[in-house]
C-alpha cells in the first residue's frame, strides 16, 4: 500500500515542471516540486538498503550516511549556491526536531493507539541520543563564542566552524564503526531486519535506480529553491520559518512513513534507530558536509545558529533523551512530542 502511494506521487515529477516552465505561481511551484521530491527521496532510500544487502553492513553502514541523506544534502546544496544559507541552517533545525518530536512522536502515538506498551533496547537508545547530545554541543559552541568575544572577525569564525566540522564527521564515522563492529550486538534488531530480506533488485537495477532518482531530486530541488524567495516576498513567510517546517519535512518525508509503519509492526528498536539515527546523521554528517562543501561557493556557511533555533534543538534532545531513557513508550508519550513540535512550529512562523 505505502508503495503503491509513493509511486502514485510520481506523477507530480511532470506536473512540477510543467508549473515551472510555465512560469505559474512560486507558491504552487513550490509545494508541487515538494510532492515530487518524497518519493524520490523513498527511491534512493530503497536503492540505499538493497545497495547495502549486497556490499555487507560495513560498506552499507556508509552508503546510509551517504545516500540515506541525499534528499537534504542536494536541497541544501542548492540552497547554498543560491546564496540562501538561512534557509539551510533553519532546514537543519528542522530536521533535528523535526525528527525528535514530530517524526518518534507520530511513530509513539500510533504504534501507542495499536500495542499498550512498546519496549525497545534502553542502551541501545541512550548511545544515539549521547551522540546527538554531543552533537548539539558542538552546534553551540562557535554560536557560544560569537556571543562571548563580539570582537573576533568572521575569518575566525569561518575557521571555527570547518575545525568543528571536521570533528563532528570524526565521531559520526566512529558512530558508525560502534553500531556495525564494536557493539553490533546493540543493534541486533536492525541487523537481523537486514539479514531476514533477500534483495529485490539486481544490482544494475538498483543502481539504475539510485543514478536516475538522484538526478531527479536535484532536478527538483533546484526548483524548489528557487521558488523561495518569491514565496518570501509573496507571503511574508520568513527563510527561517520556511526552511524549518517545509524544507525539513520534505527532505525527511521518507523516513517519516517508515518510522510509522515499524512502529505499528511493534519494531520499536528500528523506530528509533530511524529517528533518533536520521537526526543525528543531519547534525552530525549533513551539516558538517554542507559547511565544508560550501567553501566551494561565493557564501560561505557557519556552523553558527541563532539563539531562537540553538533553544528548539537543545530543547527537543533534552525531551527526547528523557522519553527514550526508561527503555518503553506509550501513545500519551508520542501525543507530548507532537504537541511540543507543534508549538515549536507556531513559534518560528511569528518568529521575525
Amino acid at each position: 500500500m505505502g508503495n503503491k502511494i509513493f509511486l502514485g506521487l510520481l506523477v507530480f515529477i511532470p506536473i512540477t515542471l510543467i508549473s515551472h516552465y510555465m512560469n505559474a505561481s512560486p507558491m504552487l511551484t513550490f509545494f508541487l516540486s515538494a510532492l515530487a521530491i518524497v518519493p524520490l527521496a523513498r527511491y534512493i532510500g530503497e536503492a540505499t538498503e538493497v545497495l547495502s544487502e549486497y556490499t555487507g553492513p560495513a560498506l552499507g553502514g556508509l552508503l546510509n550516511a551517504t545516500f540515506g541523506n541525499a534528499t537534504e544534502l542536494i536541497i541544501g546544496i542548492f540552497a547554498i549556491r543560491a546564496g540562501l544559507v538561512e534557509v539551510v541552517k533553519a532546514s537543519i533545525t528542522g530536521s533535528i526536531i523535526g525528527n525528535l518530536l514530530l517524526v518518534l512522536g507520530m511513530a509513539m502515538f500510533f504504534g501507542g493507539m495499536k500495542h499498550k506498551k512498546q519496549e525497545f533496547n534502553k542502551t541501545a537508545a541512550m548511545a544515539s541520543s549521547s551522540t546527538l547530545l554531543l552533537a548539539v554541543a558542538a552546534l553551540v559552541m562557535p554560536a557560544v563564542f560569537r556571543l562571548t568575544s563580539p570582537a573576533i572577525g568572521s575569518q575566525i569564525i569561518e575557521e571555527l566552524s570547518v575545525f568543528v566540522a571536521v570533528i563532528m564527521m570524526i565521531i559520526y564515522f566512529s558512530s558508525l564503526w560502534f553500531m556495525l563492529y564494536t557493539h553490533k550486538h546493540l543493534y541486533a534488531e536492525e541487523v537481523g531486519e537486514i539479514e531476514e530480506k533477500e534483495a529485490k533488485w539486481s544490482k544494475a537495477k538498483t543502481l539504475s535506480v539510485l543514478l536516475v532518482a538522484t538526478v531527479a531530486v536535484a532536478w527538483m530541488s533546484e526548483i524548489l529553491v528557487g521558488s523561495i524567495e518569491p514565496l518570501v516576498t509573496s507571503f511574508g513567510w520568513t527563510e527561517l520559518f520556511i526552511g524549518v517546517i517545509f524544507v525539513a519535512v520534505v527532505g525527511n518525508a521518507a523516513e517519516h512513513t517508515s518510522a510509522l509503519i515499524m512502529a505499528r509492526k511493534n519494531r520499536m528498536d528500528l523506530t528509533l534507530q530511524i529517528s533518533i539515527g536520521s537526526g543525528t546523521q543531519i547534525v552530525m554528517f549533513v551539516a558538517p558536509f554542507l559547511v565544508l562543501i560550501s567553501l566551494l561557493f561565493k557564501e560561505q556557511m557557519s556552523l553558527i545558529f541563532n539563539s531562537f533555533e540553538l533553544a528548539a534543538i537543545v530543547l527537543a534532545v533534552m525531551i527526547a533523551n528523557l522519553v527514550v531513557e526508561d527503555g518503553e513508550s506509550n501513545w500519551f508519550e508520542g501525543l507530548q512530542l507532537m504537541m511540543a513540535y507543534a508549538i515549536m512550529g507556531v513559534a518560528f512562523f511569528f518568529h521575525p
